[in-house]
């Protein structure tokens, strides 16, 4: 089974709270190890507040949250100027930096992450991380996956 969250938000900095505690509370019910959601919680925040940086006044953006029994897969969709993700992200930022430290703190975060432009305009972040489970949580059970979930935490 797959649980698939798709949300269009406008660009304004309210839409990252509105994603963060949407995915959250997802993956919360579902039963997703508190590590994990924090670690997807932060990582989608930052990807969201970069988003926030490359598109246009007015323009809207999407994000979008595929939950299986092994990973949480998540996609950012922007139609701004975008950025060469491979280039940015991987040194260490100054403390004082205003850029560098969102990007290598979503590399820490995932398992994957991946930036791709798009023909038309825009960019997408694609990241993905492996998901542990609470005993008894709703996903695995409805996958037919029970034995998945890892002890009680």
């Amino acid at each position: 089974m797959k649980f698939t969250l798709r949300l269009a938000l406008p660009r304004d900095a309210s839409s990252v709270p509105v994603v963060r505690g949407v995915l959250t509370e997802s993956m919360e019910t579902l039963g997703v190890e508190q590590e994990c959601v924090e670690d997807i919680r932060v990582a989608i925040s930052e990807a969201c507040t970069n988003v926030l940086d490359h598109v246009e006044e007015g323009d809207d953006f999407e994000v979008v949250a595929s939950i299986d029994d092994a990973v949480c897969a998540l996609e950012v969709i922007d139609r701004g100027t975008g950025f060469d993700g491979s280039k940015v992200g991987h040194l260490v930022a100054e403390d004082d930096s205003e850029t560098g430290r969102g990007l290598r703190l979503m590399r820490a975060l995932v398992d994957s992450i991946r930036f791709e432009q798009r023909a038309k305009g825009g960019a997408v972040v694609f990241m993905e991380k492996e998901l542990q489970w609470r005993a008894g949580a709703r996903l695995p059970k409805l996958s037919g996956l029970s034995d998945r979930a890892g002890p009680a935490g």
